[in-house]
């Protein structure tokens, strides 16, 4: 699939193809799409980052922003986020991100979106933590107005924070609640940190019932997704595509109805073991029956779209509209909302795909 600069509308860039994908790819585009796992300092087009720091050119964002296309482990591919995160650093930017990240969603036809993000990075110009959420959670609801998009919003721990750091996250949890706030999250280093500093994090977003993801099964292998689950008692993972090394894992996600938000082009970018599209699991992971959505990441150190990624799984594993339908289906079950909500979005789903 040819690439573009981030912020260009994702339709002028299928002129480049051959007839058939420019059908197939208009088609992905118009469809209505749900996004649980998305990064909000990650997904920065090029047009918002000029906008923040008009010195960045070009080249500059994607050889800073962008990560390689191949990396060696997840803590190379994270060394590009800071350059985003570094630019985030007061309301104003905060609100110029999160509306430049809604304008990306709506040419992309997404119709719910989970964002995420660690409040504690946004601290550095000032602001405090419940500050930055304030500030993120207003122009969420500013931009859901303005598009249709619905919206709820993940915070993030990190393995490299402090166990202070992360109960001092998941306190954010029950300041909002009632807000868009609905779940906490621990990203970052897998393979670097353990889960003992967070697991009293994660314990207090239980004991007032709020929901939970981690993620797992990305810079480590099936034992860590084990580990998490034990320790965290999440019920859906980012990721978590390694899963598929262990037999008895999988039937346990079955079983235990574990939804998995499954990244596909950011796997295929980081886990050595998957070299290439055709070695992604997905399909394998969805014809076994589990729950699973598809993703984007980071549309920064990612640099995809939704509409990509279903073309990619079109061409790849031959998906059709059933696959897609299906999985999005899967992913409203698994959303952080209640179900009226959830019959809504299911229904809108449903008449889009059959239509």
């Amino acid at each position: 699939m040819a690439r573009c600069h981030r912020g260009e509308p994702f339709l002028s860039r299928i002129v480049l193809l051959t007839n058939g994908v420019v059908k197939l790819l208009s088609d992905m585009t118009s469809l209505p799409k749900i996004e649980l796992h998305l990064h909000l300092d990650c997904s920065m087009s090029y047009r918002a980052v000029s906008a923040l720091s008009p010195s960045v050119t070009i080249e500059d964002y994607e050889k800073e922003f962008v990560a390689p296309a191949k990396c060696s482990n997840l803590a190379q591919f994270l060394t590009c986020a800071p350059r985003g995160v570094g630019l985030m650093q007061s309301e104003e930017s905060l609100k110029v991100v999160v509306e430049d990240l809604f304008e990306q969603l709506v040419v992309d036809g997404v119709i719910y979106v989970e964002i995420r993000f660690a409040p504690l990075l946004h601290t550095e110009g000032g602001l405090s933590a419940h500050r930055v959420v304030e500030c993120v959670d207003a122009a969420v609801e500013h931009m859901t107005k303005q598009t249709g998009i619905s919206a709820r919003l993940i915070l993030c721990t990190l393995r490299h924070f402090t166990a202070v750091q992360s109960l001092a996250t998941a306190h954010l949890l029950r300041d909002f609640r009632g807000s868009r706030v609905v779940a906490l999250d621990i990203a970052g280093d897998e393979a670097g940190y353990p889960v003992d500093a967070h697991v009293a994090a994660f314990r207090y977003a239980r004991e007032y019932e709020f929901h939970r993801t981690a993620h797992a099964g990305e810079a480590r292998g099936s034992c860590s997704v084990r580990e998490t689950l034990q320790e965290l008692q999440p019920t859906r993972i980012g990721h978590g595509v390694r899963s598929i090394e262990n037999e008895a894992l999988i039937e346990h996600i079955k079983k235990n109805k574990i939804h998995l938000e499954v990244c596909p082009s950011a796997n295929v970018q980081i886990i050595e073991s998957i070299a290439r599209w055709e070695d992604h699991p997905i399909d394998k992971l969805y014809r076994s029956g589990v729950s699973l959505n598809v993703n984007t990441d980071s549309r920064t150190l990612t640099p995809v779209t939704l509409s990509g990624e279903y073309e990619r799984l079109n061409q790849t594993f031959g998906w059709t509209r059933e696959h897609f339908l299906n999985t999005n289906l899967m992913a409203v079950r698994a959303t952080f909302l209640n179900e009226a909500e959830k019959a809504l979005l299911s229904d809108r789903l449903r008449t889009a795909y059959t239509s």
